[in-house]
């Protein structure tokens, strides 16, 4: 099943207590599909500069990522840099230079148009909404932003959220965007803000996630626990592209199998973190992700008496 993300791609510069990297592949179309081919076709809207190196763009390829929709513009690829805490919770933003990334206009192929399953990246609300006006008959839309559109542009915002089929943010954002410090009380409001029978993903870092569904339906899922972590850079997307990546392989939205791909997803996620940028998602093997599956069952089962 085709699925398509519209986001950054970037160069970031991170650095971390356990390592650092200079110009590394990033950017949120990135992280979402090198974890989202693992179980789907991906395929990327996003723009570079000319200064984006064939390297990168072959790491994308080689994980057999569609590419036709990644924009070359004169100029230079958009660039973020931050330095994270011992803990890796608090991070520090050096610099962001929007760079090309500020004129993006997303442009669809007629392939790209006939999408079944659409995620829309962190990028301003108003092309967001440009986006799903030009896709066909989408069965799926996902949505991501931040605390800078919550701000900034709130009608916009206001306007796209009524179009998704679940949002996915974390826990910092749904407490601005609802103005409630309690996350149950902060989904209420925001059920208001959004479609009909659409469903909401809070994540919480390393303490996992919340998936709330229409009516009273919840799930809770603890984070991964995990031995080895570099880079928590990206842990956000790669959790959207396991999460979708699973739905489109599937074909199945149906509230027992978003919890599955909730799970899908925190596996990704963990694994995203264990290495500097994207090296150790473009390295996972499949049976590194079945039995990381198997783990998470285990973790989280009980019986009842």
């Amino acid at each position: 099943m085709r699925l398509l993300i519209i986001g950054s791609v970037a160069l970031d510069s991170i650095k971390t207590p356990f390592g650092k990297a200079d110009k590394a592949l990033g950017g949120s179309a990135t992280y979402f599909s090198l974890a989202a081919t693992r179980f789907a076709s991906p395929a990327i809207v996003a723009v570079v500069g000319d200064d984006f190196k064939v390297s990168d763009e072959k790491i994308l390829k080689a994980a057999k990522i569609d590419v036709s929709g990644l924009q070359k513009a004169r100029g230079k690829t958009f660039t973020w840099g931050g330095e994270y805490s011992f803990d890796l919770n608090s991070r520090l933003t050096l610099f962001t230079h929007l760079n090309v990334f500020e004129n993006f206009k997303p442009q669809l192929s007629p392939a790209h148009k006939k999408s079944r399953y659409v995620f829309l990246g962190n990028i301003h609300p108003s092309l967001q909404i440009e986006v799903l006006q030009q896709i066909e008959k989408p069965k799926f839309v996902g949505l991501d932003t931040m605390n800078y559109w919550i701000e900034k542009t709130p009608k916009e915002l206001a306007t796209v959220l009524k179009l998704v089929d679940v949002l996915i943010i974390n826990d910092s954002e749904a407490r601005q965007l609802s103005k409630e410090h309690n996350l149950v009380k902060a989904t209420k409001k925001i059920f208001l803000m959004i479609k009909k029978n659409s469903t909401i993903v809070i994540k919480r870092g390393e303490h996992g996630l919340l998936l709330f569904g229409h009516g009273s339906s919840m799930f809770h899922l603890p984070g991964y626990p995990l031995e080895d972590a570099a880079d928590p850079t990206g842990a956000g997307d790669s959790f959207a592209g396991g999460f979708f990546g699973y739905l489109a392989k599937t074909d199945d939205v149906s509230w027992p199998n978003l919890k599955k791909a909730c799970v899908y997803g925190s596996v990704m996620a963990s694994f995203c973190v264990e290495a500097m940028g994207t090296k150790r998602l473009e390295k996972i093997s499949d049976g590194e992700i079945k039995q990381r599956i198997k783990d998470f069952k285990n973790l989280t089962h009980f019986d009842t008496y």
